[in-house]
């Protein structure tokens, strides 16, 4: 099944469930009032959830409306945990060679992550208010999942039983900050402001054979001010959505709620272009000794579509404006 949070004036919004081609939408609040309520009592709503897709999906809700992506906020607008990885070691390598910086240590073996801010998430067509365009505004396209409840210690297959919903996000970042940052050992606070989604987060059967391994087997198609700039395949992460998992529960529990993202998606090769500026930028000091791609500016326009083969786009898609703040 797919979902959506529509504005309602509520924090949380109103949970409706999109059908599969993304043309209609109706209200589940009868079921859970917003998706977070409905993480918490997944074994109670989910059945009925589908059920009421089921039903969408063959026609069968006279009253469903046309889907509207404009109405969306992130499908889960706040929760209580967001945990980033760095799944893709092709995007890591790339930035060490570029930057001449010491490897991670144990970098293939333990994946590398961090805790950002949960507690306002942007939708698809927001807006994208910054302070300042000095700071090196930069977009990351990643795919991501929401989880249920985690057990401490859990292994990766466990952990990945886990796993609600698939989601697309962009986890925008401001690059001025991040060296710095990374150097005091605290991890990213100011490099890091609201993270997008697409607007629909989908059951990982919707995606049928482009969900294996705990990837997903999908092209991230990127245009910057409409202009094609990648579409690297979230098949070649390193580390699957359970081990993610795994790691960030190694020594906690994890909420129900809790999202883990895959890090920027990242191709060996670079035929496929980048999901993010500064992997661009990246390549560009590699080949010529200096980047030559600038960072955003205000105004400028990113899009973000995973595609299926047909041509569909199971998650809809992340379009959104850079302005001032």
């Amino acid at each position: 099944m797919k979902l959506a949070t529509y504005r309602n004036g509520e924090a949380d919004g109103c949970l409706m469930v999109v059908s599969r081609d993304l043309s209609r939408a109706i209200e589940a609040a009868g079921l859970a009032p917003n998706l977070l309520h409905a993480l918490q009592r997944w074994d109670e709503v989910a059945a009925e959830l589908q059920h009421l897709s089921d039903a969408l999906n063959a026609g069968l809700k006279p009253l469903a409306r046309p889907f509207d992506p404009a109405r969306c906020m992130a499908p889960l607008p706040r929760t209580f945990q967001w945990c980033d990885g760095s799944a893709f070691l092709n995007h890591g390598h790339l930035m060490e060679r570029a930057f001449n910086t010491a490897p991670i240590p144990d970098f293939d073996s333990i994946p590398v992550m961090y805790q950002g801010a949960s507690d306002d998430f942007l939708g698809p067509c927001d807006a994208v208010p910054l302070p300042d365009e000095a700071f090196g505004i930069d977009f990351e396209g990643e795919f991501g999942v929401i989880t249920g409840p985690v057990a401490m210690g859990a292994t990766p297959e466990a952990a990945q039983q886990a796993i609600r919903l698939v989601v697309q996000l962009n986890d925008w970042s401001l690059r001025t900050f991040g060296p710095r940052e990374m150097k005091t050992g605290f991890g990213f606070l100011q490099a890091k402001p609201s993270t997008s989604f697409a607007p629909v987060a989908v059951t990982p059967d919707e995606l049928g054979q482009h969900w294996r391994g705990g990837r997903v087997h999908l092209d991230m198609e990127v245009t910057w001010n409409a202009e094609r700039f990648g579409h690297p395949n979230g098949g070649e992460m390193h580390f699957s959505f359970g081990q993610l998992l795994a790691h960030a529960a190694r020594t906690r529990k994890l909420s129900a709620g809790t999202i883990v993202g895959t890090g920027t998606v990242s191709n060996a090769g670079g035929e496929r272009g980048s999901a993010c500026i500064a992997e661009r930028r990246a390549i560009e000091t590699i080949a010529q000794g200096a980047p030559v791609t600038a960072y955003m500016r205000f105004g400028d326009r990113v899009r973000m579509a995973a595609r299926l083969p047909s041509g569909e786009t199971p998650f809809g898609v992340i379009d959104q404006q850079v302005v001032a703040c």
